[in-house]
């Protein structure tokens, strides 16, 4: 019973709304609180204690003025009948909640230093330790990650809506960006063996990535790697076996069981790959109906309820990782990046097309 209110809260969204059920859960408690009857009474209690979960579970853009004035007139009529106690766990509930919205609010004001023209700190990836770039890298995942909330990426799943998914399309903006900071600072060196040099730092610190459980920032790193522009260059063979190596960890084949297999036997804290979660629940969301014969079909909520909590548990361990502003500093929040055409132009000016094919060409004329 826990398990299926558990499960019923986390996916509810799919077939009806917020404020919907609140509005039928605030029925259902009035129509049985003055009962006289003593389990009358106890599914009246049971039924508020939902609706507080409700309230706590709600995405802070769900927190409407109409949803805040339908829990407000609550709290007045719980007064007004004598319920002081179950007034001030809902009015603390909500003052929680927009105390929560007025600090997300702040902290979006505040602009990131490159976009407040703050200098990057001078200097290369080769000035610091392969291991301390993958702590700075976690810690920066982290915290995008434990500000998501699991609405957003059920929601996703079903709508793909930015505004309702602020946290997941901030965080996935995070993993773009670095992956095309990582093809650019390679791409962006003049000699071939910088360029190795390089390739070879970031596989170091996908190594220390694994070690911490990030396979965030592992895939964001391996994505660039394994790029088209990048992949087409002449690398060692040591160098390209190696990275051959680490792509096997994700490899889409058997619908990525590798990766699942690790993310199964990790302990955490871990920071999983979104993608693959958001994967996952569109295919249940599109391979299962929303209804059968006119009820709600939940065993699709049951597989969804599934995939959302295991990324609740990694999202309840936390890391402990001193902040290195250096490093923090170096990145300059990953905003100096190439545009994939520009990575392609230098691709091909690096090694042109053809130029295997005009040797041959040049060999047999002679």
């Amino acid at each position: 019973l826990v398990l299926y209110c558990e499960a019923f809260l986390t996916t509810y969204r799919t077939f009806i709304s917020p404020e919907e059920l609140i509005k039928k859960l605030q029925y259902r408690y009035e129509k049985f609180c003055h009962c006289p009857d003593t389990f009358k009474k106890r599914v009246s209690k049971n039924t508020f204690f939902v609706l507080v979960r409700v309230v706590d579970e709600l995405c802070l853009v769900e927190l409407t003025e109409e949803i805040l004035k339908l829990l407000m007139d609550l709290v007045f009529r719980l007064v007004c009948n004598g319920e002081l106690s179950l007034a001030r766990v809902l009015r603390n509930n909500i003052l929680d909640k927009v105390d929560q919205k007025k600090i997300l609010l702040y902290t979006n004001s505040i602009k990131p230093l490159s976009a407040r023209g703050v200098a990057a700190r001078p200097g290369t990836l080769h000035d610091f330790h392969s291991h301390e770039i993958a702590e700075q890298l976690t810690l920066l995942d982290a915290e995008l990650f434990y500000k998501i909330e699991i609405p957003e990426v059920l929601l996703w799943a079903k709508e793909q809506n930015e505004e309702k998914s602020p946290n997941l399309t901030q965080f996935t903006e995070h993993f773009n960006n670095m992956s095309y900071w990582v093809r650019s600072i390679i791409m962006l060196q003049e000699k071939a063996q910088d360029r190795e040099r390089l390739l070879l730092k970031f596989i170091k610190i996908m190594k220390h990535l694994r070690k911490l459980n990030n396979f965030n920032s592992y895939l964001a790193i391996l994505s660039a790697l394994d790029s088209a522009p990048i992949r087409r260059l002449e690398w060692q063979k040591q160098t390209s076996e190696g990275l051959a190596e680490y792509c096997t960890l994700i490899d889409s084949s058997s619908s990525f069981r590798a990766y699942r297999a690790a993310l199964s036997e990790v302990e955490p804290p871990c920071i999983p790959y979104l993608g693959l979660i958001l994967q996952d629940l569109t295919f249940v969301h599109l391979g299962n109906p929303d209804y059968i014969e006119g009820k709600v079909n939940f065993s699709k909520r049951w597989q969804q309820f599934n995939i959302l909590d295991s990324m609740r548990r990694f999202q309840q361990a936390h890391y402990e990782i001193k902040r290195n502003d250096d490093i923090i500093s170096f990145f300059n929040d990953f905003s100096d990046h190439l545009a994939e055409e520009a990575l392609w132009e230098l691709s091909l000016k690096i090694k042109p097309r053809n130029i295997t094919r005009r040797k041959t060409d040049r060999e047999e004329k002679t």
